[in-house]
């Protein structure tokens, strides 16, 4: 089958991308780089050639702008929109974008920071290296303020994620479970960049009062000083479409994170701000 290459701007996800232009203008300018290589350039929703990615540009009189590189690239597979570049540590994955049945990093290792099982290596123990000296600068200064956190699920593969979806439809009806789990694709555990992470305050359960304790606080208001957000935050579900889940944490780079952390953005909202270049 013939495949149709796009390029999509995330922005499109949901209201347009220039309501809060007084508010972006005070974002602070995007460093991290991408873990990638080439990347299409856009002219007219056409792909006209390849470069590395660059640095995002300076701030504009316009708000913050973003390299083209950080955006998903999207490929019309099967009636899928499914993303071409998912290395990139940027990259959105939610019900309209899916990663690649076979994506599996190649860059996954396991983080030094306690589990919720031992020391068992396992493929829920794995990270993908950014994200492992991150979360591991995370612990260690949790571990600093007292504060005891277990890892408990890490990179997950298609299949696995595929049986949990089968699981939680054959539980709970197929409308209730796609608002809990992710369908097969559309998981940000298939990226490397997420981290589940639990308390022994709550029995090392994934639960809502994971939120309301000492260390789901300390969690929600630290995370983004070593680059991970909130992936779904209270309030935010109908952005989301994702219930309130305070023990999972997607690493996007500190300065990213910050700005979103500041400004009470999901990743949604936070392409709908930034302006490609």
């Amino acid at each position: 089958m013939k495949r149709t290459l796009l390029i999509i701007s995330s922005c499109i996800l949901l209201s347009g991308c220039s309501e809060m232009d007084a508010l972006v203008k005070k974002i602070p300018i995007l460093k991290d780089k991408i873990n990638s290589e080439s990347r299409p350039q856009q002219q007219d929703n056409q792909v006209t050639g390849s470069k590395d990615p660059a640095e995002p540009a300076s701030q504009t009189n316009d708000g913050p702008v973003l390299e083209a590189a950080y955006f998903n690239e999207i490929a019309i597979e099967s009636g899928r929109k499914e993303i071409q570049n998912p290395d990139n540590t940027l990259v959105l994955v939610n019900k309209e974008f899916s990663l690649p049945v076979g994506y599996r990093p190649d860059d996954l290792v396991k983080p030094d920071i306690p589990f919720s099982f031992g020391e068992q290596d396992i493929e829920k123990s794995l990270i993908r290296q950014v994200a492992a000296r991150a979360i591991e600068e995370m612990f260690r200064q949790a571990k600093e303020e007292n504060i005891e956190i277990y890892a408990v699920s890490g990179f997950r593969s298609y299949d696995r994620q595929n049986d949990l979806f089968d699981a939680e439809v054959k539980k709970v009806g197929e409308d209730i479970a796609t608002q809990a789990v992710a369908l097969p694709g559309q998981s940000e555990h298939q990226t490397g960049l997420t981290m589940d992470i639990a308390a022994k305050s709550t029995d090392l359960n994934l639960t809502e009062e994971f939120g309301e304790t000492i260390e789901g606080k300390w969690l929600a208001a630290n995370a983004h000083k070593f680059g991970f957000i909130l992936r779904y935050p209270k309030g935010k579900e109908s952005i989301t479409q994702y219930q309130y889940e305070p023990w999972h944490f997607r690493y996007v780079g500190v300065e990213a994170a910050t700005t979103m952390y500041e400004n009470d953005w999901t990743l949604e909202e936070f392409f709908q701000q930034v302006k490609r270049i």
